[in-house]
């Protein structure tokens, strides 16, 4: 392994513990805003009709997602839902992405990220974010900062902003353009093994699997460099010196 110029990072289970998703919480906190509701619809009953386009869509089961290689923005998913329930809100989607999120998946930083990344801002290495995430960008943006306060992330790539998914080589080839940086100059830490350490290791990256903060079932597998904390991870770097 050679030493990395930069580190990407995925967002969710890997920077962020993202607590269990209850989509009714979400869906109630964002019909607090509503200003018609035609056919009196409740938030379960709405978030119901979500669930079963989510199904449709392959977007609820963690292995139909890998499958997905483009970005459906939530933007366009909660526009169509609340139109075709009958019911108007009282905020831009921005807010909507906000209030949802917020209220659906309650976060805390990764055990130990913080000193981590402070640790690589000391030793020189650059750092990024690159997420399959559907919410809107500046929301996103805004969320890691509230995760990791003391950040030195120099952009954040989020691909409902930016098309394609991970595992897509494109996405991560878009991101090493952004930084500059040749594939072989750049590690990718994160906890899906399919979207994140096949996909980095596509793109010509040196992949790393996270498991620190997995939250649902993955087989284990032998090729590919394995941590689950930080400071492991701080001691593979260390010992490259």
């Amino acid at each position: 392994m050679n030493r990395p110029k930069m580190i990407l990072f995925d967002y969710g289970q890997t920077i962020s513990n993202e607590g269990k998703f209850n989509g009714i919480k979400g869906t109630t906190a964002v019909m607090e805003h509503a200003i018609e509701n035609v056919r009196g619809l409740t938030p379960e009953e709405v978030q119901a009709e979500a669930d079963a386009i989510n199904t449709e869509m392959g977007r609820i089961d963690p292995a139909s997602r890998t499958q997905m290689k483009f970005e459906v923005p939530n933007h366009m998913f909660t526009a169509y839902l609340y139109e075709l329930c009958g019911i108007k809100l009282d905020l831009p989607a921005s807010e909507i992405d906000r209030i949802f999120w917020d209220a659906s998946a309650p976060w805390t930083p990764s055990e130990g990220i913080e000193d981590f990344l402070e640790f690589l801002h000391k030793a020189g290495i650059r750092t990024a974010v690159l997420s399959n995430i559907c919410y809107d960008p500046g929301v996103v943006k805004d969320r890691i900062q509230k995760v990791v306060p003391n950040n030195h992330f120099e952009f954040v790539v989020a691909t409902s902003e930016y098309l394609y998914r991970k595992p897509h080589r494109r996405i991560f080839e878009f991101a090493l353009m952004k930084a500059g940086l040749k594939p072989e100059e750049v590690w990718y830490v994160g906890d899906n093994y399919v979207c994140d350490v096949e996909g980095a290791r596509n793109a010509g990256m040196t992949p790393i699997w996270y498991k620190g903060a997995i939250d649902f079932y993955q087989p284990d597998h032998n090729d590919v460099t394995t941590v689950t904390s930080w400071k492991e991870l701080e001691e593979i770097l260390n010992n490259l010196e």
